[in-house]
């Protein structure tokens, strides 16, 4: 008896997923018309999102990040170096954000996707711009030795809102960054103590326990594409291919604006706009922090 019915639902879904990608934007629009988004969230509010501290154990500090699909896994590698004539007393911070095949069936076997060099240039710069870190804290022994240190950051799953999550996942592992122990030995070089090594390894202590890497600020982004008269936060990567606005907002946990990035797509005419989704981005700061916070504490128990 109910044949007739599952056959009418089965029938119903498929109408709709050929309506959906026959006409996105069509589809797109007639959700935002009841001021809902396709996956059911409200337009101003960001997916779901989770932090897993220590997620590689050779890393000195790392972290894999959700939001939504979207999967990001960061981590910090640190290695003695000779520092710059031009900066004797400061360490080194190279970033890199890599899209291999496996996150997006768009990014082909054997080709760097688009993306990669631009994310990894906007992650530099707001961790530069940002005053995140102070490199002088990376020096060891001034004009002699300092840590070069090396954030990867690989996509797992490329579901929109890749700067954010990219972001997101960089601040996590250096939050739970742990600089290593190093000493003098006897030919006068700086190397790296192990655990196992005991009190013989080293002559002259220069750094003799791990610590934190300290963040003098800590910023977190919001994307949001516009459309018409709306604003939607953390878009997936189905709705920013239909929606060519796109704006990012990058605030420090203080409030204070870092940057804003907009790609393309038309001019915001109305500073409303702007002002909507600073709004919304110091909301999803607040958020980000209490769930950061959250998980460093339930790592230092």
């Amino acid at each position: 008896m109910g044949l007739p019915n599952t056959f009418e639902d089965l029938s119903s879904e498929m109408e709709v997923d050929a309506f959906r990608r026959l006409f996105p934007l069509r589809y797109f629009e007639r959700h935002l018309a009841e001021s809902i988004r396709p996956d059911g969230r409200p337009l101003g509010k960001a997916r779901e999102t989770s932090i897993f501290l220590g997620a590689v154990s050779t890393a000195h500090g790392s972290a894999l990040v959700k939001i939504g699909s979207t999967t990001m896994l960061a981590a910090v590698k640190m290695e003695v170096m000779s520092p710059s004539l031009e900066s004797p007393d400061e360490g080194c911070l190279a970033v890199d954000f890599f899209m291999p095949p496996i996150c997006s069936p768009i990014v082909r076997p054997g080709r760097p996707a688009e993306a990669s060099p631009v994310v990894s240039k906007q992650l530099s710069d707001t961790i530069s711009s940002s005053k995140m870190i102070d490199l002088k804290e990376l020096s060891l022994v001034s004009g002699k030795a300092a840590w070069m240190t090396y954030l990867d950051i690989y996509c797992l799953d490329a579901d929109g809102s890749l700067y954010d999550a990219a972001l997101l996942s960089a601040v996590a592992a250096l939050s739970h960054l742990q600089i290593p122990a190093v000493a003098m030995n006897d030919d006068g070089k700086i190397v790296l103590v192990s655990d196992e090594d005991g009190q013989k390894r080293a002559q002259e202590p220069v750094n003799k326990e791990k610590r934190k890497l300290t963040l003098r600020s800590i910023p977190f982004s919001l994307t949001c594409i516009l459309h018409k008269n709306y604003i939607l936060a953390d878009p997936t990567a189905e709705e920013e291919s239909i929606v060519e606005t796109h704006l990012t907002i990058v605030l420090d946990t203080s409030g204070q604006l870092i940057s804003l990035y907009k790609p393309g797509g038309q001019v915001l005419a109305y500073t409303s706009a702007i002002q909507d989704c600073v709004a919304l981005t110091r909301q999803r700061v607040k958020e980000l922090k209490s769930l950061l916070d959250k998980e460093n504490s339930a790592m230092e128990v």
